[in-house]
């Protein structure tokens, strides 16, 4: 099933995307960053399956992580954990380096940084709870 992990833990990273991207601050997103929807919408397809991809890319990162540890101790929180600290010492700073050189704004940075360490959380979560089985 380790390969198998990675996979559902990316798979669950897009589907938080979808809805913070859209519902909770999909609006918001668009406006910092300029795009419309006409633009949002261009090459969907290409667009969601490299993100995806890349998700199940991160995801298997975070699974080996994770897989430093005995199986008894593999629970949600404790994939979950192991996942927020790598966004926050990893991925948010690699976001952050890149925004400030391109002068993004901060609140691009909050909406973007956020989404990526909250995404490899419940990656890490729910690979860690998939690891009971």
């Amino acid at each position: 099933m380790a390969y198998l992990e990675p996979v559902i833990g990316g798979i669950a990273a897009f589907a938080l995307g979808f809805l913070w991207y859209t519902a909770l601050f999909g609006k918001a997103w668009q406006a910092e960053t300029g795009m419309t929807e006409e633009d949002a919408s261009k090459d969907m397809a290409r667009t969601h399956g490299l993100s995806l991809l890349m998700m199940i890319v991160i995801s298997y990162a975070v699974n080996m992580i994770i897989n430093y540890h005995e199986p008894a101790d593999q629970t949600f929180v404790h994939g979950g954990f192991h996942g927020i600290m790598a966004g926050l010492f990893y991925a948010a700073p690699a976001v952050a380096i890149g925004y400030l050189y391109q002068r993004k704004s901060l609140k691009l940075f909050l909406i973007d940084a956020t989404y990526i360490v909250l995404f490899m959380g419940l990656s890490g979560g729910v690979m860690a709870a998939l690891s009971l089985g």
